[in-house]
């Protein structure tokens, strides 16, 4: 069933936790400082399968669902817990594998690429490095998952271009295919009834 609704962006239910800001996932990696105390300091930790990781002193911190401020928190108060006067810790992102855009299809780059911040679909492919010589610019999908339901959305990059609708935002867990025969199949009757996509397209499967 095809439509000219905007693809309604996922929800906490759909992602591992909220898009805005960034939750820490399993196997991220992070760098934790704690001010005045380097050997409680880590240059780089990565979370494990389940989104843990080990502080020395402060412990096994669950990291995951926590932003970097979160978890610098909860180990200020782990240590505060074991004697450690006024802690001040700082904890950053340092590489993220557990939210991710994958972009694919007609670009130079295709591959995984990190969902920091706000991400378009013209950003998502400029991190792919552009499109390819061969890419189509008026079939390009994007496949999400919302409340557990599949749905597909088809843009045209020109009209987004010529500012005939918005650039829309992509989210982790997204898949951007650049000229993929599946966009023909999944939009058919739609395109054959109209070739210029002048607004955005969304199916929903069953």
């Amino acid at each position: 069933m095809a439509n000219n609704s905007a693809l309604p962006p996922p929800t906490g239910a759909d992602l591992y936790g909220e898009t805005r800001p960034y939750l820490i996932g399993p196997f991220d990696k992070l760098s934790v400082s704690v001010f005045g105390l380097e050997d409680l300091s880590q240059n780089e930790v990565q979370t494990d399968a389940s989104g843990r990781i080990s502080i020395p002193v402060a412990g096994t911190i669950e990291a995951a669902g926590k932003t970097p401020s979160e978890i610098a928190a909860v180990i200020e108060d782990r240590l505060r817990a074991r004697h450690v006067r006024h802690p001040q810790v700082t904890v950053n992102l340092k590489e993220t594998v557990s939210q991710v855009v994958t972009v694919d299809g007609e670009v130079k780059e295709p591959g995984l690429y990190p969902v920091i911040g706000k991400m378009t679909l013209m950003r998502a492919i400029a991190r792919a490095r552009g499109l390819t010589e061969l890419a189509k610019t008026d079939n390009v999908l994007v496949f999400r998952t919302v409340n557990g339901q599949r749905m597909a959305g088809l843009y045209n990059l020109k009209a987004i271009r010529q500012g005939n609708y918005a650039d829309p935002e992509v989210f982790a867990n997204d898949v951007v295919i650049v000229s993929d025969s599946q966009a023909r199949r999944i939009f058919k009757d739609v395109l054959q009834a109209s070739p210029i996509l002048s607004a955005p397209l969304v199916a929903v499967f069953q």
